[in-house]
């Protein structure tokens, strides 16, 4: 079994909560996960101080494949200049140079794609089409059986909750892209609360699939939780086998001092497995 861990929205600033994130980075520690996904908002207003924090805070993880990508709290939002002209140079400097990028593990082909749109879609983002080509060129290039995994900051699929939601712009554009890519996966943070989705659930897919799988984590280290996570944190433990997906996830509990599990769902593979024979 290849564990992914995944965790979102850290936002460095006025709602991080140390305590939390102490536990956080403890428990990534005793997971020692395959790999490790931070989806984005590392910051609360993009400055400079906040980013030295969370670039401090990522240099004190294990040192294990890790995947970023920027979310719209990422970009300033008041520094007009900054945000039409440098959206992501303190991104750039503090986390990431690449906003698009590969990360490899045996079994898994995960692509991060910036969603990021300060000047069209400040809230919900965007994805251009040069970005989908990115992802498509990358996946070709994959071993078979490889699990396909897309990593974005923004959804595209709404939390089956009572809060109304834009999803990303262009949602179904991109969503059609990625079945036609067979991606096995999408996972992303954004709404602060945790939920699974499924693409059919917003956009009918090609018939005799099931469809893209969809995962979001909660905001793992801030107090900005909403909906029915409102003041809590939560993180995503995926595990990928030859034949499934489970994605159970945790919750921060106070008075355990440390997240449990909260839900599970599990879901079948698309196709062939990764693993040799006698594997999980």
């Amino acid at each position: 079994m290849l564990t992914i861990l995944h965790g979102s929205d850290l936002h460095f600033g006025k709602p991080f909560d140390k305590t939390v994130a102490e536990v956080f980075r403890e428990t990534i520690g005793k997971v020692s996960p395959d790999l490790l996904i931070l989806s984005g908002d590392f910051t609360q207003r993009a400055k400079v101080k906040e980013y030295r924090a969370a670039r401090e805070f990522l240099d004190g993880l294990p040192d294990l494949p890790t995947v970023v990508t920027p979310g719209n709290h990422d970009v300033p939002l008041y520094r007009v200049w900054e945000r039409v002209f440098a959206p992501l140079r303190n991104y750039r400097a503090f986390i990431s140079p690449d906003l698009d990028s590969v990360t490899r593990v045996e079994g898994v082909v995960a692509v991060s794609l910036n969603s990021t749109a300060p000047l069209r879609a400040v809230v919900n983002g965007h994805l251009h089409d040069h970005q989908l080509r990115f992802a498509a060129d990358t996946f070709s290039q994959g071993a078979q059986g490889d699990l396909k995994l897309v990593v974005l900051h923004h959804h595209l699929a709404p939390a089956p909750d009572y809060e109304s939601d834009q999803v990303l712009q262009g949602y179904q554009r991109c969503l059609r892209a990625f079945e036609e890519m067979e991606v096995d996966l999408i996972v992303g943070g954004h709404l602060h609360r945790s939920y699974t989705a499924n693409s059919q659930d917003v956009l009918p897919g090609p018939a005799k699939t099931g469809g893209i799988v969809i995962a979001h984590s909660g905001t793992t280290t801030s107090t900005r939780g909403r909906a029915r996570e409102r003041n809590k944190n939560t993180f995503n433990l995926i595990g990928i086998s030859r034949d499934r997906m489970e994605i159970t996830h945790h919750m921060y509990v106070g008075g355990e001092g440390e997240f449990v599990p909260l839900a599970s769902h599990t879901f079948p593979r698309r196709g062939a497995g990764f693993l040799q024979e006698g594997g999980a």
